[in-house]
């Protein structure tokens, strides 16, 4: 596994929430919030019945909940052979054992929400109640250090506006935010929104925040729930708190490879219906949604139940990423991209003293 897919299954595995949890809520990746934080766990060893009981728990679970039925048996039935030919005997480090079944279930999908993850601390059995106190606590915790995902909001030279978004968040913490945001970058002339480092989210968040960027409810990406036969429809809301920043405005989302699950999510709907630019590399190619399943006392899994349903594309970003407009570095992305702003608004500036004030920023950057 290299460097980047690494970090990105450390990060969709220490984060809680992130994806969809069917009928109760969403979250587009994920895992229990219990043990995110803190020291690093201490391994355990794990038997051939351990083995054959969890192996058990991902075929059972890949059979009811996984979004294509036929790679799900296909998984299934290599895991139970390379169990039965003893490919897995000589693993007796539960950190170990948990990363060679994500890599063997990545391997035959190329799925890379398919994670399985071991915890030190023993995990709970699910309550009807759904997330206890303690892990809510943790989770909040967490999004607080990382102030909800919005690592910097600014107004770039030329009256641009510029976020620097890292995470969508759940919306009780995302939404105050978006809405200052948007009050701050209200009489902007353009917006940039980096989504460079941005690695998923809750799409109830997705939606919140590309609501303030269109006129009227636009139609969104749809989610196909394969374990509850059903298609949910996701469109921007009618009306939004504080101030709407409009689809008037040119919109551009800068990417990289980094660039991951419900961010990627954010990218394809915005880019398919005109309403943005990307500009950047493409992206990571995470588009299955579903959610976290306790295999047993120390290991649990995410499981993509829901396979997104773009409405001009009919398809989704899974295996292939958000292919940018302009494609360039990821580190050159954002002068690209204000350069292609100030060259529009430098061609239709009256004002001669802020026109060269435009070329001087132009210059600038070239």
């Amino acid at each position: 596994m290299d460097t980047k897919r690494k970090t990105r299954t450390a990060r969709i595995a220490m984060l809680a929430g992130a994806g969809v949890l069917g009928a109760a809520g969403f979250a587009l990746f994920g895992m229990p919030s219990h043990a995110q934080s803190g020291p690093p766990q201490k391994d355990m060893a794990v038997d051939k019945a351990t083995r054959s009981e969890v192996i058990d728990g991902i075929v059972t679970n890949l059979d009811r909940a996984y979004v294509f039925p036929d790679k799900a048996a296909v998984m299934g039935k290599n895991l139970r052979a390379q169990l039965q030919h003893g490919d897995f005997d000589s693993v007796i480090s539960a950190e170990k054992f948990a990363d060679t079944l994500t890599k063997a279930l990545q391997r035959d999908n190329h799925d890379q929400h398919l994670v399985v993850r071991y915890f030190e601390d023993a995990i709970p059995l699910k309550s009807e109640q759904g997330d206890s106190p303690v892990d809510k606590a943790a989770e909040l915790a967490e999004e607080r250090r990382f102030n909800f995902g919005f690592s910097g909001v600014d107004r770039l030279k030329g009256d641009i506006g510029y976020i620097d978004l890292h995470q969508f968040s759940r919306p009780e913490g995302a939404a105050p935010r978006i809405a200052a945001a948007m009050a701050l970058l209200a009489d902007t002339k353009a917006l940039v929104i980096d989504l460079r480092h941005c690695d998923g989210g809750d799409p109830e968040s997705v939606m919140l925040f590309a609501s303030y960027l269109y006129d009227k409810p636009t139609h969104l990406n749809d989610v196909y729930w394969r374990d509850e036969n059903r298609t949910e429809q996701r469109w921007t809301q009618a009306s939004v708190q504080g101030t709407r920043y409009g689809e008037a405005r040119k919109l551009y989302l800068l990417t990289s490879g980094d660039t991951f699950s419900g961010c990627e999510d954010f990218a394809y709907a915005l880019k398919n219906n005109q309403r943005a630019t990307v500009v950047g590399e493409t992206t990571g190619g995470g588009a299955h949604a579903g959610s976290p399943h306790r295999l047993d006392a120390h290991f649990m899994m995410f499981v993509p139940s829901g396979r997104p349903i773009n409405p001009i594309t009919h398809t989704d970003w899974e295996g292939v990423g958000v292919v940018p407009d302009v494609k360039t570095s990821a580190k050159n992305a954002l002068d690209v991209a204000q350069l292609a702003i100030l060259k529009q608004l430098v061609a239709a500036e009256t004002d001669p003293v802020w026109q060269q004030k435009l070329k001087d920023r132009i210059r600038e950057l070239e």
